[in-house]
């Protein structure tokens, strides 16, 4: 017979099963709190970070939110060496049991979890998909409970396999990192299909403790615990003693840790830019699962583009190699050297410094304007951002200086694409994303445009006055009613010399083209670039032939591309196709609806073969010739005081265009090196002869433009007057382009990036000779070389030859 005391206990155990049934019955049918439905269970909402790819497949970004930066991976791709050293660590049993271990449990009860807790790899799962963790300890016994019967329901409804994926792809690790495929490219930069037992041992002792174990924080902690994983798979056969003494004896190697952010990886300005039109993409677009609209930041989206990450990483190099060498100059300059620039502009200065953060906080600690002005004029320790390889420098500067720094910098804009297609292969929107956040590429960043505008004016010649290359137009200043001379007087140097047109495109002749326009019509020119789908409304202003409307680079080679595509417009597109989490596609993009004829064939390929003279002869002399290729197309712009300096060039294959000048455009280079052959052209060139190299990208030195069938050579070059001689006529935009090749402007040296504290040969000599010119003839010069109109010498004597070696065909007058 049982003792009262027995009876007792098992009255109490009996009554304590009675009412831990009841509170499971009870929590099944969601009295304290809603659990998720078998649905929900099959189709788990994990918060997933969406992913930007290349098109080639490279990841390039993610837009996601403190809680959401992991992605998704299955388990086939997964390392079985991560499966074991998870298994062994965390669930010996778990291929043995149905979502409870009720050994583990009683041991943990028994021993008061020093030898580990009672949890299974399900219910963790099941606490990580219901965000539990409550500190109050009745609250974290009906948490315990929960995830019990979730625990079961998972094991009832998905595989070990599908379990441990679902795990792994939850669980998180240190550095705001979610799931073992973001660990894994994190900490080792590789899939985690591929790491090896050691690492895999390193991700997976982080899980119960990730902080604790970061190995970037704590190297030692990290390889004790490293340690212990590795014994636990030897002591569970998942390795043996020889290759877990071998495995505990290496280092923890994380020379690929790369954490990528809103600030890395590839093309930064560019997934900034595509940030937005992607919202307004998922605000338009409902989750067939949820019945909402799409959250770019949770719902997992994969947007696949168009940017060829070597076209990138070469355009990234070239804005690299380039603008340190035109910064020294720039910097150099006695405006910018001695701080007068500022001095005339204290107005725009002040502003700058009111609508800093430094203002505003102070202003909201209650201090004065006067407290405030003294407090920038004080020497702090900062970091400001520099030429060199980490793109930022420690240095003692008062913030005010800081302002005039960072204004001070010279920035870029870079764009290439497929002219054909409209495809965007590079896209490079300023210096350094991390210091510079605004984009100089998009359709809302707009600059005059310069010269740069003019074979738009030129195919509208051909197109509707039945101009050609050979066509003779007045260069000279036009006077047009209600707006005066065109150019401004003393800004054109014509005489009224008759050129060839083809004469005025190389050299970029501005007379020529306010002839020209006066021809057309201003009107008819503003319509005639609505009528190229370029959205920006352009007043119909005659200088406008001079590009003094304000475009963007974006617009300019949505512009460009009908030259190439034999007359049609190809709206520049970036995103391909976007996809759901499990690789659905729910959109596809592409340009081919939007493409438009806006010139005839004929046309085009006249100023295919017209524009080769800038990259010949002209303003941008001798590049055709130092790339090796057969037929090419180019075009720079200059602005008045070379606020702003363009270089356009194409092939049949590719066309890119580059933009540098200041945010505040009275910060400028001053002299030749402002030009947009010497200041636009050298990053151009550079990217064009990295990506003609590079055989995986496919591009051609030698292919030509189509020419029309039905296109006869006398139709074409006609019995042409004028020709031009190969040295630039005084003037002319880029007077002093010719006189040398890309090395002298830029650095030629094998380092990728140049280091600010040191000058190259080639940037030691740029600098000497630009600083001594500008500073001594400041004074003199008119700094308008874009917006003047020189006269080709002796025009009636001019050699015959330009048209011949940009068209082809016979010498009519000579029989060659």
């Amino acid at each position: 017979m049982m003792s009262k005391a027995v009876r007792i206990f098992w009255r109490i155990f009996f009554f304590g099963v009675a009412v831990l049934l009841v509170f499971i019955v009870m929590i099944n049918f969601n009295l304290f709190g809603k659990l998720p439905s078998l649905k929900e269970l099959e189709n788990p909402s994990i918060i997933l970070a969406s992913e930007v790819y290349a098109d080639d497949g490279t990841l390039m970004g993610k837009y996601y939110t403190e809680r959401g930066n992991r992605s998704n991976v299955e388990y086939k791709d997964i390392s079985p060496n991560v499966v074991n050293a998870l298994v062994a660590t965390e669930d010996e049993r778990f291929y043995e049991h149905s979502g409870i271990d009720g050994w583990a449990v009683l041991r943990a009860i028994v021993k008061l979890g020093r030898d580990g807790g009672g949890s299974t790899i399900t219910q963790q799962l099941a606490k990580n998909m219901l965000e539990q963790g409550s500190k109050n300890i009745w609250r974290r016994g009906i948490e315990k409970l929960k995830e019990w019967i979730i625990a079961v329901k998972l094991e009832r409804n998905f595989t070990k396999q599908e379990i441990l994926a679902l795990y792994l792809n939850t669980v998180p690790f240190s550095e705001n990192v979610f799931g073992i495929r973001n660990a894994s490219r994190t900490f080792f930069g590789k899939e985690p299909d591929r790491l090896s037992v050691d690492e895999a041992a390193v991700l997976v002792g982080m899980v119960n403790a990730p902080t604790l174990y970061n190995p970037r924080r704590n190297p030692r902690l990290s390889i004790e615990r490293r340690n212990t994983v590795i014994s636990r798979m030897e002591k569970n056969d998942f390795i043996n003693l020889q290759e877990a003494v071998s495995y505990k004896s290496k280092p923890i190697d994380l020379s690929n840790f790369k954490k990528i952010n809103e600030n890395n990886g590839l093309a930064p300005y560019f997934r900034d830019v595509i940030r937005d039109e992607l919202k307004k993409w998922c605000k338009a677009h409902k989750n067939p699962a949820t019945g909402d609209p799409y959250n770019l930041y949770e719902d997992g989206l994969r947007i696949f583009t168009t940017i060829n990450p070597r076209m990138q990483t070469y355009a990234e190099e070239a804005v690299a190699k380039h603008l340190p060498v035109l910064q020294k100059v720039l910097s150099a300059q006695n405006s910018i050297r001695k701080g007068t620039v500022w001095a005339e502009h204290k107005n725009v200065l002040e502003g700058y410094m009111r609508k800093s953060d430094r203002w505003e906080n102070m202003k909201d600690d209650g201090y004065s304007d006067a407290d405030i002005k003294k407090a920038f004029n004080q020497p702090v320790q900062m970091k400001i951002f520099a030429w060199n390889s980490k793109r930022e420098k420690d240095t003692v500067m008062t913030p005010l200086d800081s302002i005039k720094y960072s204004r001070d910098m010279l920035e870029t804009a870079f764009m290439a694409m497929d002219p054909i297609t409209g495809a965007v292969k590079a896209w490079v929107g300023g210096i350094d994303f991390k210091t510079y956040k605004y984009d100089h590429v998009n359709i809302n960043t707009k600059r005059q445009v310069g010269s740069s505008i003019k074979p738009f004016l030129y195919s509208l010649a051909i197109e509707d006055a039945g101009f050609g290359p050979e066509t003779q137009v007045q260069n000279t200043a036009q006077y047009f009613p209600g707006s005066g001379m065109v150019p401004a007087k003393g800004l054109c140097q014509g005489d009224g010399a008759m050129v060839s047109m083809a004469s005025a495109l190389a050299y970029s002749l501005n007379c020529a083209s306010a002839y020209i326009i006066k021809q057309v019509g201003p009107q008819r020119f503003a319509d005639f670039i609505k009528q190229m789908n370029i959205p920006t409304k352009i007043e119909p202003y005659p200088s406008i032939a001079l590009g003094t409307c304000e475009l963007s680079l974006y617009e300019m080679m949505w512009g460009y591309t009908m030259f190439s595509a034999g007359g049609f417009d190809s709206k520049p597109y970036y995103i391909s196709r976007i996809e759901d989490k499990n690789g659905n596609v729910l959109e596809r993009f592409d340009s081919e609806k939007e493409r438009k004829e806006v010139l005839s064939q004929t046309t085009a390929y006249t100023m295919c073969r017209m524009m080769q003279g800038a990259a010949d002869f002209g303003t941008a002399a001798g590049v055709r010739g130092r790339l090796g290729i057969a037929e090419m197309g180019a075009k720079t712009g200059t602005t008045n005081d070379n606020s702003d300096a363009w270089f356009f060039g194409y092939t049949p294959q590719l066309l890119a265009g580059v933009w540098i000048g200041c945010d505040d455009r009275f910060i400028r280079l001053e002299g030749g090196l402002g030009y947009g052959g010497r200041a636009a052209l050298p990053i151009w060139e550079y990217f064009f002869q990295k990506a003609l190299a590079d055989k995986t990208l496919g591009l051609d030195r030698q292919i030509k433009f189509v020419q029309p069938e039905n296109m006869k050579p006398e139709d074409m070059y006609g019995n042409y007057i004028n020709t031009i001689d190969k040295t630039p006529p005084p003037g002319a935009e880029g007077a002093d382009i010719g006189n040398g090749d890309a090395g002298e402007y830029m650095d030629t040296s094998t380092q990728r990036v140049p280091i600010d504290s040191r000058l190259t040969p080639d940037e030691e000599k740029i600098l000497k000779e630009a600083v001594k010119d500008n500073n001594k003839k400041k004074d003199e010069q008119a700094i308008k070389q874009d917006m003047s109109a020189p006269v080709p010498p002796d025009a009636k004597k001019e050699k015959q030859g330009l048209l011949k070696k940009i068209f082809g065909g016979k010498d009519k007058k000579n029989g060659n």
